[in-house]
Formats: C-alpha cells, sequence, structure tokens
C-alpha cells in the first residue's frame, strides 16, 4: 500500500510511526510533515487544507488510502474529492464532519440523537447572546461554533466572563468566521474522559479511554491549549464501562447520522465529562486528538494500516484491535509563552538518548529538520511518550526521558497523569 497522510503535527508523525510498522505499507507520504515525519516517510510541501493539490498528487502517485490526521481537510471536503477519483479516505465526509466543525450542528445532532450533553442555546447575534447569559447567570461555558484549533472555549466563572468572551468571540472576531454563531451551555462538574472509535457506519470497534490535559499550567491552570499531556487508560473511564459508553454515545450518532442519509466513518471521538448524573458528551471531533493518539498509538498492538483500510472500506467487522496491556503516558514540550506568543527557530537535542531508555517514543509536533539538526517551528514541539505497567511508571518514564531533552525556552507540565493517580 501506498499512503498519504495529510497533517503537520505531533499526531501525524505517531500515525506515520505506525503505519511505517505495517507490513502492507510500501511507502508512506505526509503532507506537508515535520522533522520527526521526514524519519518515517517521504514529506511532500502540500498544505493540509489545499484539497486540489492532495488530490493531485494522490492520483498522480497512485495512493491507495489517505489518512487525514486534523479535521479541517475533513470539513472542507476532502473524502469527496477522492471518492470521485476512486481513492479511499480513511474519515467521514464534509457533512459528517461538521460533528467537529460546527458545535451547534453537533449539538442538534445529539439532540435528535437523544445522546447526554448539557443545555444549550445558539445565537447568530450577539445582543440576543448576551441577553441569554444575564438571563441564565454563571457558571456557564461560551463556545465558538466554528473551528478554532481547540481553543474558542470559555469556562466562565462569572457572567463579566461570559460577557467577555461573548465580545471576544462574536465582536472583536478573536477566531475569524468561526465566531459567527456561539453556543452557551451550562457548565457541567466532573472529569474528562476521551473515548474514540474506529466505525464503518455500522461496526464500533473502540480503543482505550485516555484523558487530555488542556491548561498550560500544572493543576490545570491558564488558558487552554491544544492539549499539553494524555495518557492511557484513563481510571475515571475504566474498560467495563466501554459498552455502556457505546451504547449511549456512539451507536446513536451513527444511527442519527445514517438517518441523515451521512453515515460516519472513521475515528468518532466523544470528550466526555464524567458528571454525578452519569456520562455527558462536551464535544465530538472527527478524527484522532493530539495528543491523544500518541499513548493510544503506542498501546496498540495491531495493523493500523488493514484496521484504517477495513474503515474506509467498509469492512472493519473483519478486523480486530489487538492492545499492549501496558499504560501510555505523554507529555507534550512546548515553547515558552505557548500559546501565547513564543520563540522559534530553537536547537533541540536529546532525542535520541531519551528513546534509548526503551519503551519511549519521542513524537515531533512543531519542528523540521535543518543541516542535520531538529530545530522548533512551532507552539507544541514534541511529545515524549513511555510504556509502562501501570500509569505511576509511565509517568516516571515519561519525565526521566523528558530529562534528557535539550531545549532552551521550553515548558511542560509536570503533572500529567496526577488526576489518574489519585483516584487509583
Amino acid at each position: 500500500m501506498r499512503i498519504l497522510i495529510v497533517g503537520s503535527g505531533g499526531r501525524e508523525h505517531a500515525l506515520a510511526w505506525k503505519l511505517r510498522q505495517s507490513p502492507l505499507v510500501t511507502e508512506l507520504f505526509i503532507a506537508p510533515g515535520n522533522g520527526g515525519t521526514a524519519l518515517e516517510g517521504t514529506n511532500v510541501p502540500i498544505a493540509d487544507d489545499d484539497l486540489p493539490a492532495l488530490v493531485a498528487f494522490a492520483r498522480e502517485q497512485k495512493i491507495d488510502l489517505v489518512v487525514p490526521g486534523p479535521e479541517l481537510p475533513l470539513v472542507l471536503g476532502l473524502k469527496e474529492a477522492l471518492v470521485r477519483e476512486n481513492i479511499p479516505c480513511f474519515g467521514p465526509n464534509a457533512y459528517a464532519a461538521q460533528l467537529e466543525g460546527s458545535k451547534a450542528f453537533a449539538k442538534n445532532v445529539m439532540r435528535d440523537a437523544g445522546v447526554p450533553t448539557a443545555d444549550f442555546a445558539v445565537f447568530d447575534e450577539p445582543a440576543d447572546a448576551r441577553a441569554y447569559v444575564l438571563e441564565k447567570g454563571a457558571p456557564l461555558v461560551v463556545k465558538a461554533d466554528g473551528l478554532a484549533a481547540g481553543k474558542g472555549v470559555v469556562v466562565a466563572s462569572t457572567t463579566e466572563e461570559a460577557v467577555a468572551a461573548l465580545d471576544e468571540i462574536m465582536g472583536r472576531k478573536a477566531y475569524g468566521r468561526a465566531g459567527d454563531h456561539v453556543v452557551v451551555e451550562e457548565c457541567l462538574i466532573g472529569e474528562e474522559a476521551s473515548f474514540l472509535c474506529f466505525c464503518d457506519g455500522d461496526t464500533v470497534l473502540p480503543l482505550p479511554s485516555a484523558q487530555d490535559h488542556k491548561a498550560v499550567f500544572d493543576g490545570d491552570k491558564g488558558p487552554n491549549t491544544g492539549g499539553m499531556g494524555a495518557y492511557s487508560p484513563a481510571p475515571v473511564l475504566p474498560a467495563s464501562r466501554y459498552d455502556e459508553i457505546i451504547e449511549m454515545v456512539i451507536r446513536p450518532v451513527m444511527r442519527e447520522m445514517e438517518r441523515r442519509g451521512n453515515p460516519f466513518s472513521g475515528i468518532l471521538y466523544a470528550g466526555l465529562m464524567m458528571t454525578a448524573a452519569g456520562p455527558r458528551v462536551l464535544e465530538f471531533n472527527v478524527r484522532f486528538g493530539d495528543p491523544e493518539c500518541q499513548p493510544l498509538l503506542m498501546r496498540l498492538d495491531g495493523d493500523l494500516a488493514a484496521i484504517m483500510l477495513a474503515c474506509a472500506t467498509g469492512r472493519l467487522h473483519e478486523v480486530t484491535l489487538d492492545l499492549k496491556p501496558q499504560t501510555a503516558l505523554g507529555v507534550v514540550v512546548a515553547a515558552k509563552g505557548y500559546p501565547g506568543t513564543y520563540p522559534k527557530g530553537m536547537v533541540i537535542e536529546g532525542i535520541q538518548e531519551a528513546e534509548a531508555l526503551g519503551d519511549i517514543k519521542v513524537f515531533q509536533a512543531g519542528t523540521r529538520l535543518e543541516d542535520g539538526r531538529t530545530v522548533s517551528t512551532g507552539g507544541r514541539i514534541l511529545c515524549v511518550t513511555a510504556l509502562g505497567d501501570d500509569l505511576a511508571a509511565a509517568q516516571r518514564r515519561a519525565y526521566e526521558a523528558i530529562a534528557h531533552i535539550r531545549m532552551p525556552d521550553c515548558h511542560f507540565r509536570t503533572d500529567i497523569g496526577a488526576k489518574g493517580l489519585g483516584r487509583s
């Protein structure tokens, strides 16, 4: 198989690393890729939103499967464009991708499907949204409707914070057109968990639970980021509850999408809040999370290429998911200042030393190769991921590996996995 991965982050490095292990894969391309993916395959200088160029490359190179990493190309309709060329694509069509591309769309699907979620209202006029906030009172959650790179969500503990969030999203257009509409919803209390499933419109194969850490600083303090670390499995969502979540959340959404004439295929990712009243869905993603992908793929013991191809061609019932019994934990090493302004071009050393510890993989995100050196290009730079016999061991080994990484002006959280250890 000749495979094209679309994207340039740590998730795409993890996908390339895992797909390269498949005996089915003969050649691997990554568009546009990064310094880590360049070690696994061939980087191609095509942006992830340049659909005509991506389709042309896939056609010319006789690609057997396209694997979009981020949500944007799926929301823009990459799958439909590839289907017209008879090229399989791992992911949903543009209509189904609205489950991530539009929070209002996702909330309406949940309502119609009977999926438990927070009470909500959708607004396209700032005055109406403001009046609703003042009437309801805090705490509330204010969300930009469209794609905002993992941001655009404000948990407001006061009415003033909620109004300020509306001004930022709808007034100052901090997230561009993503803020043309907003969703205002009740604030759920509990612990978050991530639950990802392979789906082909009919069959569901769940991956083990995971937990992401969005806030930039220890103790879940500071602004939200694209993710500062993750681990799997998450004690807050044990394996004994997977079937419950599938029947409560995943299958109802799949039935609703089929009813709407757009069966869901690919990865359906439910972001859950485990409340005292039971699980509630916070959001859906339509691709692997980043950084959840990294620990999840560290635990996957099967052939990812075979699973993805079966998923894309409606044969998911023919495959099984084999998983390593260990826990995996990944810590994101970011540039100081992220998610605000941060330095670029920092030389990164110690990756090979960290990986030499064994059962360690340093996935690269914001990096490039320059004159034989790895240098930083983004805010989230690395995800140092470790396997351990339990959560404590995985956490210890990940931070031992980070001690070998040398890079000026970097930052990482020191408490990834702490909530899970508290439950253990």
